[in-house]
C-alpha cells in the first residue's frame, strides 16, 4: 500500500482474507473516489460562472478517462514486476491473472488496485485548476491520457511499486511525490504552455460561487480520511496515527493561512479557510504515519502560512495559474515531504528514520529532497512536451474570442445558470418584465421593480 505495507501480487504465501481491512479499503476506495467530484465543486466555485461547467467537466472526465487506462495497462505499469527501478511490466495488462479472490496483506488483489485507481484518477484531475478558463476539454482529455500514462504510472512505481525512489528510503506515506508534487509540477508546465488569461492579471477572476467552494473543501477533507488513512493498508495502528495527524494538521493549517490573510489583508476570507485546509491536507499526506500529532500541527501551521504566501508568486514570477495549483499542491507537497526529514519519528517511520528535531542526521532529509527533486523535474519537463506539442498541432487553447464570451458555451454549448422566461426560479419574472436580476437600477425602489414585474 502506499507508504505502509509493501505490497506485491507476486508475493509467496497468501494470508487468509481480513475481513476487517477488506473493508475498511473498500470504505477507503469510495472515500478517495468522492474527492474527485469534490474537486470538481471546489474548483469550480471559484471560476467565473460562464467557466463552471467546463471546469467541473474536466474533473469527471479524468475519472472516465483514467479509469480505463488503468484497467487497460496503468495498474501494471504502476505494480507490476518491477524493470529496472522504472516501471512495471505488462503482465497485469486488462487486470487478467487477478480475477481469483487471492489476497496479499489479507485484501483482494482486485481491492488493491481498485484503490489505487482513485488516486490516479484525482492526480490527474488536480492538474485542470492550472488552465481554468482557457483550455479546449478535447485536448485536455488528450493531455490526461498522456501524462497519465507517461508520468503519472511511472511515478507511483517509482514510489509505491518497488521502483527506485521507494528502494532508495524516501518516505512518501499517501502520496506527496507521486500525488501532490506531481500534480503541482505538471499544472506549472501547463500554466506555462498555454500563457496568461485575457485580462490576467489586471481582472481580478473572483470565484463566483464560495460555498460552492466550502462544500467543495468539506468533501475533500473528508474523503481524505480514506487517502491517507486508508493508505496503511489495514485497519490498524497506523490508520489510527493517520487519521488524527490528518484532521490536527489541517486544523492548523487552517489557522495558519487565514492568520496570514488577516495580517496582510487585514481580514480573514472563507476562501483562505478553504484553502489553508486543502493546502494542511497536502502537507501531511506524505508524512501523516510518520509524525507524532504535535509534529503534524507543527507542519500544517507551516504548509498553511507558506502556502498562503505562495500564492503571490503567480503575480511576481508572471505565470498564470488559475487556482494556485502550484501553490497549494506543488509547495505543499514539498512542505511535507522534507519536513519528514525534521520531524518523523523512528517509532512510527521505521530504524534510522528519526527527523533531524527527533535525533537523527541528515540522511533522511537528502532522502527527502532526491525524492522532491526527481518528481518534480520529471513531471514539468514530460508534461510541457506533451502540452506543447499538443498546443501545436491540434491547439489547446481556446481563443480569445471564445474565452472571453464563456467557455462554457464554446465548449460545451451549455451555461451553468440561465435567467430567462423559460428557466425556473425567480429568472423567469425578472426576464418576462424585461430585466435581469443584476440590471435592476439601484434607484429604484423595490415596490417600483415589484409592480413592474407584476404588471
Amino acid at each position: 500500500m502506499p507508504g505502509g505495507r509493501e505490497y506485491n501480487p507476486r508475493g509467496g504465501s497468501v494470508p487468509e482474507l481480513d475481513s476487517g481491512a477488506t473493508a475498511w479499503i473498500l470504505t477507503s476506495a469510495a472515500l478517495v473516489l468522492l474527492m474527485t467530484p469534490g474537486l470538481a465543486l471546489f474548483y469550480g466555485g471559484m471560476t467565473r460562472s460562464k467557466s463552471v461547467l467546463n471546469m467541473m467537466m474536466m474533473s469527471f472526465g479524468a475519472i472516465g478517462l483514467v479509469s480505463l487506462l488503468w484497467v487497460f495497462y496503468g495498474y501494471s505499469i504502476a505494480f507490476g514486476e518491477d524493470i529496472g527501478g522504472i516501471t512495471g511490466d505488462l503482465s497485469f495488462v486488462g487486470l487478467r491473472g487477478m480475477l481469483e479472490s487471492g489476497t496479499e496483506g489479507g485484501i483482494p488483489d482486485l481491492l488493491f488496485a481498485g484503490f489505487q485507481l482513485m488516486f490516479a484518477v484525482i492526480t490527474v484531475a488536480l492538474i485542470s485548476g492550472a488552465i481554468a478558463d482557457r483550455a479546449k476539454f478535447g485536448p485536455w482529455l488528450l493531455f490526461a491520457g498522456l501524462w497519465a500514462t507517461l508520468v503519472y504510472f511511472p511515478v507511483a512505481h517509482w514510489v509505491w511499486g518497488g521502483g527506485w525512489i521507494g528502494e532508495l528510503g524516501v518516505l512518501d506515506f499517501a502520496g506527496g511525490t507521486a500525488v501532490h508534487i506531481n500534480a503541482g509540477a505538471a499544472a506549472l508546465a501547463l500554466a506555462l504552455v498555454l500563457g496568461r488569461r485575457v485580462g490576467w492579471p489586471k481582472d481580478k477572476f473572483k470565484p463566483h460561487n464560495l460555498p460552492m467552494v466550502l462544500l467543495g473543501a468539506a468533501l475533500l477533507w473528508f474523503g481524505w480520511f480514506g487517502f491517507n488513512a486508508g493508505s496503511a493498508g489495514a485497519a490498524d495502528g497506523a490508520a489510527a496515527v493517520s487519521l488524527i495527524n490528518t484532521q490536527v494538521a489541517t486544523a492548523a493549517a487552517v489557522l495558519g493561512w487565514i492568520v496570514v490573510e488577516w495580517l496582510r489583508d487585514g481580514k480573514p476570507t472563507t476562501l483562505g479557510a478553504a484553502s489553508g485546509a486543502i493546502a494542511g491536507l497536502v502537507g501531511i499526506t506524505p508524512a501523516c504515519a510518520f509524525l507524532e500529532p504535535l509534529g503534524a500541527i507543527a507542519l500544517g501551521l507551516i504548509a498553511g502560512a507558506v502556502c498562503a504566501l505562495a500564492v503571490g508568486l503567480k503575480y511576481k514570477l508572471k505565470y498564470d495559474d488559475s487556482l494556485d495549483v502550484v501553490a497549494v499542491h506543488m509547495v505543499g507537497g514539498i512542505i511535507g515531504s522534507l519536513l519528514i526529514g525534521f520531524l518523523a519519528i523512528e517509532v512510527l517511520a521505521g530504524e534510522g528514520n528519526a527527523g533531524l528535531l527527533y535525533g537523527g542526521g541528515i540522511k533522511l532529509l537528502g532522502l527527502q529532497t532526491i525524492g522532491v527533486v526527481a518528481v518534480l523535474a520529471y513531471s514539468f519537463v514530460v508534461a510541457y512536451i506533451i502540452g506543447f506539442a499538443i498546443e501545436k498541432t491540434i491547439g489547446f487553447r481556446l481563443s480569445p474570442e471564445a474565452e472571453v464570451e464563456g467557455i462554457d458555451n464554446a465548449e460545451h454549448a451549455e451555461s451553468a445558470y440561465e435567467f430567462s422566461s423559460t428557466g425556473g426560479g425567480g429568472g423567469g419574472a425578472f426576464a418576462a418584465a424585461g430585466l435581469t436580476p443584476s440590471a435592476k437600477p439601484k434607484s429604484e425602489p423595490t415596490e417600483a421593480v415589484s409592480e413592474k414585474v407584476a404588471g
